[in-house]
């Protein structure tokens, strides 16, 4: 297979919408295509839309910048978007970055911790729809067959190595990387050290 270089690199955060969270990462990738961080409406310091009140309007909102080849490069909740994204543009999505995220599955029995009670209690200012969104993309995310890095960290209670390697089962095309000591959020602190390896992803084809 074929696969188209990049000339776009969207970044996707978690379910904080933290807009700075890829700032160590994408300040340090060497790869040319142009870097467009998103936010999500009514998130951190993103102004609400009135179109965007739910999971489905916001993916249909990123599908929308993914107009040119896009490599996407998401965390946490941002990887079931980036799954999403994937599946309604094949055509454009050259790349996928996964750090600590359930892609698209149902992660309970894999010994994932559930994070959504105590993130609605401690964000109570960002909308409910994102966090309480059910779905389950395993059955469809063998069809993502465009390259697929897994970054993980092995001491995050939220997306276990489990996750990891189950989805690295699932994708055709996976290759999982496992960070020592890395947290849910080790893909910010450890920004500057998986640069080099996203950009070798980066040119995969």
């Amino acid at each position: 297979m074929f696969v188209p270089t990049p000339t776009q690199l969207l970044f996707l955060p978690g379910a904080s919408g933290n807009v700075q969270f890829w700032m160590p990462l994408a300040a340090k990738l060497t790869h040319p295509a142009s870097r467009k961080l998103i936010g999500y409406p009514g998130f951190g310091s993103t102004p609400s839309e009135p179109d965007v009140n739910s999971f489905d309007e916001l993916v249909d909102r990123i599908v929308k910048v993914i107009d040119r080849p896009t490599a996407v490069v998401a965390q946490s909740m941002g990887g079931v978007l980036a799954s999403h994204a994937a599946l309604r543009r094949p055509n454009l999505v050259t790349h996928l970055v996964f750090a600590a995220t359930s892609g698209g599955l149902d992660v309970a029995s894999l010994g994932a911790q559930d994070w959504r009670g105590w993130f609605a209690e401690t964000n109570p200012h960002l909308p409910d729809w994102f966090a309480t969104y059910s779905y389950d993309l395993s059955s469809e995310l063998g069809s993502i067959d465009v390259p697929v890095l897994l970054l993980w960290g092995d001491s995050d209670p939220i997306s276990p190595v489990a996750v990891g390697e189950r989805l690295a089962d699932l994708f055709p095309n996976a290759t999982l990387h496992i960070t020592s000591g890395g947290d849910h959020d080790f893909a910010n602190t450890y920004g500057e050290e998986l640069a080099p390896i996203v950009d070798s992803h980066l040119r995969t084809n």
